[in-house]
């Protein structure tokens, strides 16, 4: 799981970098040739997306750092951690419901997703098999019941 993130932020570092050593000096460079600067409307776009690709690498290369710091070793290898998919019936509405926990500031959330950091992520955390979580919402209190849980130890690579 972990890998797989990495490889997909430096996939998107690498092009960006591209975009931003290669592709825009070259749109930069044409807008100047059209003359006043003033009312150059390519040579502002360049500009601002020249801003967006840097911060954006700001974001990555950080993110990046945060990634590189997780030890894998110190994820518990029996409860709710980093990477775990968990299965959870909810005790009023018998509903089963999947979530899967990903890292903390993921942006591109996929259906059943849950950060780490969010209500649900820290109300589960350390939670085993059979353990009922309370997670209280401002819509109102839930009951889950974890019915099935594997963790980022036992979860088959993604490839």
């Amino acid at each position: 799981m972990l890998d797989a993130l990495k490889k997909k932020l430096n996939e998107e570092v690498s092009k960006l970098h591209h975009e931003l050593t290669v592709t825009l000096p070259a749109e930069i460079r044409r807008a100047v040739e059209m003359g006043d600067l003033r009312e150059n409307s390519e040579y502002k776009a360049a500009l601002e997306r020249q801003r967006l690709v840097q911060a954006r690498l700001g974001q990555l290369g950080s993110r990046l750092t945060k990634l590189s710091q997780i030890d894998i070793t110190q994820i518990a290898t029996d409860s709710v951690g980093l990477g775990s998919r968990v299965i959870v019936l909810d005790q009023d509405t018998k509903v089963e419901e999947t979530y899967h926990f990903v890292f903390g500031d993921a942006v591109e959330l996929e259906d059943n997703h849950v950060t780490m950091a969010s209500p649900i992520g820290r109300s589960m955390l350390g939670k085993k098999k059979g353990d009922v979580v309370v997670l209280k919402l401002p819509a109102g209190t839930r009951k889950l019941k974890v019915v099935k849980l594997v963790t980022i130890h036992e979860a088959k690579p993604e490839g």
